[in-house]
């Protein structure tokens, strides 16, 4: 008897034990019985909230779902533009469970599942939105209100799921390896002429400036020259009035001042050979006890 009543007591605190389960903070719990979801009276699913509960033991099964703010971030996806060309494009989807109820009819409660149903409704609403807008406009400053039209197209779509879509942000914009190879390439050769053009021009211009500054160096010497010309012909003029009027005052004077100047110029080396006669008229004054003729 004491047996029966150790199995009867072990049994009714399994069963007890299996009745109550416990809803975490930041999820929601759905019950299945007989592969149905349990509902209320008034026929919608019931949808329990953090904390202690009840259930049928053996034939409920509880399924929990996470009702915080997620994350869809996978690989970026290629789409075209409005003018046919390619942008690799890196996005992320910020979603959680609205209707837990449709969340879980459509879905399962497989997240995975739910994100991989989001991902196509919310590329779809990229793609019309890249598809409608050309390269510039995207990357020059639409980007945001592509993002929020994305959003709306996508949340619209995603009713169904019981998902609410939070935001929807695209990261980076690439162009596909081989066009950018060839944007890049095409870019250098542009950069390359032009600085070809550049140089071309630049030498051009070096050459005229050292043209107009070679001209301007002849004409400066040129006139130099002819300034000297000018000085040295009124010195000689004025030396020679001075000469001139030196004599007409003491020509004995002027004679003796001009054989000093023709011994300064013969003696001057010390090398020279003068060959003269001894009473050639140049050595005057040097034999002149007076210091006249």
């Amino acid at each position: 008897m004491k047996n029966l009543l150790a199995i009867v007591l072990i049994v009714l605190l399994a069963i007890g034990y299996g009745s109550i389960f416990v809803v975490k903070e930041g999820t929601r719990s759905i019950v299945v019985r007989f592969g149905k979801v349990v509902q209320d009276d008034d026929g919608k699913t019931m949808v329990y909230t953090p904390g202690l509960h009840l259930k049928l033991a053996v034939f409920d099964k509880v399924k929990t779902l996470d009702a915080r703010i997620q994350t869809l971030d996978e690989q970026p996806d290629r789409f075209v533009t409005i003018e046919k060309e390619d942008l690799i494009v890196d996005s992320y989807v910020k979603w959680k469970v609205q209707d837990f109820e449709r969340y879980y009819l459509s879905t399962g409660g497989d997240r995975f599942q739910a994100e991989s149903l989001l991902k196509q409704k919310v590329n779809n609403g990229l793609r019309s939105e890249f598809g409608s807008r050309t390269i510039k406009q995207i990357v020059s400053g639409e980007r945001s209100e592509l993002m929020d039209e994305a959003m709306k197209q996508a949340s619209g779509s995603s009713d169904e799921l019981g998902i609410q879509i939070i935001d929807v942000r695209v990261k980076q914009i690439n162009l596909p390896t081989e066009i950018s190879d060839s944007i890049f390439n095409r870019m250098r050769s542009e950069r390359a002429a032009a600085a070809r053009e550049y140089r071309s021009e630049g030498k051009e211009q070096g050459e005229i400036i050292r043209a107009n500054i070679d001209a301007k160096v002849t004409i400066m010497l040129a006139d130099a020259e002819r300034n000297a010309r000018q000085l040295r012909g009124e010195g000689d003029a004025q030396s020679a009035k001075i000469y001139a009027e030196t004599f007409s005052k003491d020509p004995e004077f002027y004679s003796f001042l001009r054989s000093m100047d023709a011994y300064r110029s013969a003696f001057n080396s010390k090398q020279d050979v003068i060959v003269l006669e001894p009473d050639s008229e140049f050595f005057n004054y040097l034999n002149s006890q007076s210091g006249k003729k």
